[in-house]
């Protein structure tokens, strides 16, 4: 008997009990659209958080003055630490496997634009700021290199800021007043999902060169440190030796982490990126275990077949079919009604996961451009190949005691069976 042989008698015989073969498949549909749906859900919420949080920036890490919890130098403890001009350029110039620096000061801006005066979260930062922090430009230009050196008066506004002071009209080319002092708009920022961040979304904020501080505040040194490790295998280095710098700078043991704390993304994504695999662990757990249900009613069905068959099963043993013929037969059937009903789940999967489209996730601190804070529900190809897999595992394991049952009647006693 050969394969093609097998496969035609498993049809014949669910043909002849439509109905019973239908109800059984219904189960393993049910099963399966439980599995792609709950692991594709999962896979698109981790991959929407972890967006979510890499909004902040492309590998970078955050270091800032704290204050000193071990002696050092003749220093007592609890000293305190703050940054210095000139900080920025002894790490660029001590640290050679930084991708960029950048100094940082953040402050409450008071911006006037007409009669309007509105209060706005301010950063004032240095020129490779915007390649780490991922300040993608909408409408106008990035900082350029002679806006630092030439100490020009130009901001750029987060979309929410700019419409909190221009109330929809085009900000680009307009001067505003910013603690008294005329500034140029010379670009606002797209609007991106962001549900991590440095005192306030970047969507709020609105940024200044560095260098104009010392016109606005009279301010020179930075609050805090952004840099970008070549490598984010390299982040745990670079800290060391970023914090090696400012402890030779400021007189602090090196080793005393608590002198400059710091936020480390590179670690903390590679937590999220954790935490959404064991969801989507979870999750597939769940749903395989729904899968295994309706497995064992394929599984009932099948011994109730194998009763029914009885004087049949008898009967090719006494022509001569062997042992693995039957168990290869009950095996196909029990195979092909979870193929099939397998086959039936991915299309109502893929309905369900079009009708159903997005999901709601978190809020504003998601919201795209559209105004959405939603994750798009899509079925991966690896979704589905983990799918098959459990669905071909539980088919299997379903169909070993119908087919060892059947194969393992006495033919004799079978062909006696009333």
């Amino acid at each position: 008997m050969n394969l093609i042989e097998i496969v035609r008698q498993s049809i014949d015989s669910l043909l002849r009990n439509r109905l019973r073969s239908g109800l059984t498949m219904l189960g393993i549909i049910w099963g399966l659209v439980t599995v792609v749906l709950l692991l594709s859900y999962g896979q698109s919420l981790g991959t929407g958080v972890l967006n979510g949080f890499l909004g902040i920036g492309n590998n970078v890490i955050m270091i800032w003055g704290g204050q000193t919890s071990m002696q050092a130098g003749g220093e007592r403890s609890g000293k305190r630490v703050r940054f210095k001009d000139g900080d920025v350029e002894a790490i660029r110039d001590g640290v050679p496997f930084l991708k960029a620096v950048s100094s940082e000061t953040d402050d409450g801006f008071s911006f006037k634009y007409g009669p309007k005066v509105v209060n706005i979260s301010s950063k004032a930062v240095d020129y490779p700021y915007g390649g780490m922090r991922k300040l993608n430009i909408a409408d106008g230009r990035y900082f350029e290199p002679a806006d630092f050196t030439e100490h020009r008066s130009v901001v750029i506004f987060g979309p929410h800021a700019a419409q909190k002071l221009f109330n929809g009209y085009p900000p680009v080319g307009e001067s505003v007043q910013i603690e008294g002092h005329s500034f140029q708009v010379i670009g606002v920022l797209k609007n991106k999902i962001q549900d991590s961040s440095n005192n306030g979304p970047d969507n709020e904020n609105a940024f200044v060169p560095f260098g104009t501080l010392r016109e606005l505040r009279n301010q020179r040194d930075p609050s805090s440190i952004v840099f970008q490790p070549s490598s984010p295998d390299l982040h745990l280095k670079a800290i060391q030796a970023v914090r090696a710098v400012l402890a030779e700078r400021h007189h602090f043991d090196p080793k005393d982490d608590k002198a400059t704390p710091n936020w480390d993304t590179i670690e903390d994504s590679a937590e999220i990126m954790q935490f959404s695999t064991a969801l989507e662990i979870l999750l597939g757990i769940i749903g395989a275990m729904t899968l295994g249900v309706g497995g064992v009613g394929v599984m009932n069905i099948m011994l109730v077949s194998v009763d029914e068959r009885i004087r049949e099963i008898g009967l090719r043993r006494a022509l001569g079919a062997r042992k693995w013929h039957i168990k290869a037969q009950f095996l196909a059937e029990t195979l092909l009604i979870m193929l099939l009903g397998g086959a039936i789940g991915i299309v109502v999967s893929y309905v369900v996961a079009a009708a159903v489209g997005t999901l709601p996730l978190m809020g504003p601190l998601f919201e795209d451009d559209s105004g959405r804070a939603d994750i798009h529900l899509k079925i991966s190809f690896f979704t589905l190949m983990i799918s098959t897999s459990v669905l071909l595992v539980v088919g299997v394991l379903s169909a070993l005691i119908p087919a060892a049952r059947a194969a393992n009647l006495d033919p004799v006693e079978a062909l006696r069976y009333e």
